[in-house]
């Protein structure tokens, strides 16, 4: 690359952070109000992600909800399919595939998923930054505000973006609290006085001021400082990683525009723009930042600037290292094809296990450590052990009957009924004639029905004395 750009007085940038002073103080990010094309995108993805979480709640499919994450009481609705703990396997699989496809997308395309998904992006610029910009101004009127004497406009504005800050901080906590326990209960909730239900109260209270803290404060500093993926980026990033590059080759050396003047420096004009917008405070031109989010505000920014100056857009573009080298980007790589195999595989077993996901889940066992019972009237009985898992929204009334013997079946205490979502265990016993008994283990089929229907006949031996 060129040297220039790496010696020692570019790399300077490495020994300090954009958002702290030399002195260790915060230093605050005012960036100024990106627009472009990338902008308009970025905006509507986020109104499509912010409707999808607001509105999902709301949504049911059959009367139930078509999603819930209640991770307290181990119980989620996905797409209107219930899953419980005995679905472990499955979440466990999509975790696994989720965090290999962020690896994929993160070795492909670098932190796309940070600048265009990210929960704290979306939230942070496409809610909160508006409602900044719309009460203060942009950048340069927010610096004003802020160093100017508090007076009745500064007050106003401050008190009024406050309020609005922390009611939508409120909002936000109320939607994943209605993730949690479902719309109806929070509406019941709403309803009743806060008393009633203390903690949760408490607990969407301290939800709240964590979100308007983050949203009000820390802002930029979660990203740079908590989030661990862009750690991460250092590790799963390479040379063919198409990030957000700034055409060194072609911007290269840098120096101010003068209008009607042969121009012998690089394309970029030096106009510092590119920094101005940044929300993480970095200038994108030193290369490749774990600061850097890739919101692309920097590429709408200068692709308006070269416009200006009659230059060709794309000085700071998606790109990776190799393809602003050589001009040349490798489709594929020894690492994307390894990631993209074994996220595959991995979507072809959840999406098998999903299809072959029986409603009703059946175990049948003799139970440990017994042999057979002699009853009255020439009988014999051995007893078992019975599990079923409901997996539906629905009741089960079971009754279990042999299918390949004459006998009986008596069920030891309750009832077989299974609540929604819920697991029965039970015992019970089969009874057979000794004279139906020919061999010392005797094959056995059970059916589980419910309403008539079978839901899963299962295969078990009877042990017994054979007869004379």
């Amino acid at each position: 690359m060129n040297e220039t750009l790496y010696s020692e007085e570019k790399d300077e940038f490495r020994n300090s952070l954009a958002t702290v002073t030399k002195e260790g103080k915060r230093k605050w990010i005012y960036p100024k109000k990106p627009k472009g094309k990338f902008y308009t995108a970025r905006n509507i993805v986020s109104i499509f992600l912010l409707a999808f979480l607001i509105i999902s709640p709301f949504i049911k499919i059959g009367g139930h909800p078509f999603i819930i994450l209640n991770i307290i009481e181990r119980k989620f609705i996905v797409f209107g399919i219930p899953f419980g703990p005995h679905d472990l396997h499955l979440f466990a699989l999509t975790m696994i595939a989720f965090i290999v496809s962020i690896f994929l997308f993160t070795v492909v395309y670098g932190r796309l998923f940070c600048g265009w998904i990210c929960p704290q992006t979306v939230f942070m610029e496409m809610v909160f930054r508006k409602i900044e910009y719309w009460i203060e101004g942009d950048a340069n009127k927010q610096i004003a505000l802020n160093n100017q004497p508090w007076n009745k406009e500064k007050v106003l504005k401050k008190f009024i973006k406050q309020i609005i800050f922390f009611s939508i901080s409120f909002f936000i906590a109320n939607i994943f609290l209605s993730y949690i326990i479902g719309v109806d209960k929070l509406y019941q909730y709403i309803k009743e006085t806060p008393s009633q239900h203390f903690s949760t109260f408490l607990a969407v209270l301290i939800f709240s001021g964590v979100f308007y803290f983050v949203f009000s404060y820390f802002r930029e500093q979660a990203c740079t400082l908590v989030c661990p993926y862009g750690r991460l980026q250092g590790v799963m990033l390479d040379q063919n990683s198409i990030v957000i590059h700034y055409d060194y080759k072609r911007g290269e050396p840098r120096g101010k525009f003068r209008k009607n003047e042969e121009r012998q420096n690089g394309d970029c004009i030096d106009c510092h723009l590119c920094v101005d917008v940044c929300p993480t405070g970095i200038d994108i031109r030193n290369g490749t930042q774990l600061e850097c989010v890739n919101c692309t505000a920097c590429i709408d920014v200068c692709d308006s600037v070269m416009e200006k100056i009659n230059k060709p857009k794309k000085l700071i573009r998606y790109a990776s290292k190799t393809q602003i080298e050589t001009g040349k980007q490798p489709l594929f790589t020894p690492r994307a094809i390894g990631y993209t195999i074994v996220l595959v595989l991995l979507t072809f077993l959840i999406l098998f296990m999903l299809i072959n996901r029986s409603d009703v889940e059946l175990s049948i066992l003799r139970t440990p450590g017994t042999l057979f019972q002699e009853q009255p009237n020439n009988k014999i009985s051995n007893i078992y052990d019975l599990k079923i898992i409901n997996k539906t929204f629905n009741n089960i009334n079971a009754t279990l009957e042999l299918e390949n013997i004459k006998g009986e079946i008596q069920v030891i205490g309750k009832e077989l009924s299974i609540a929604p979502q819920d697991v029965t265990e039970a015992k019970f016993l089969v009874v057979l004639p000794n004279e139906n008994i020919k061999s010392i283990k005797t094959p056995l089929k059970i059916a589980v029905k419910s309403e008539g229907k079978i839901l899963d006949i299962i295969d078990t031996a009877f042990l017994g004395k054979v007869s004379k």
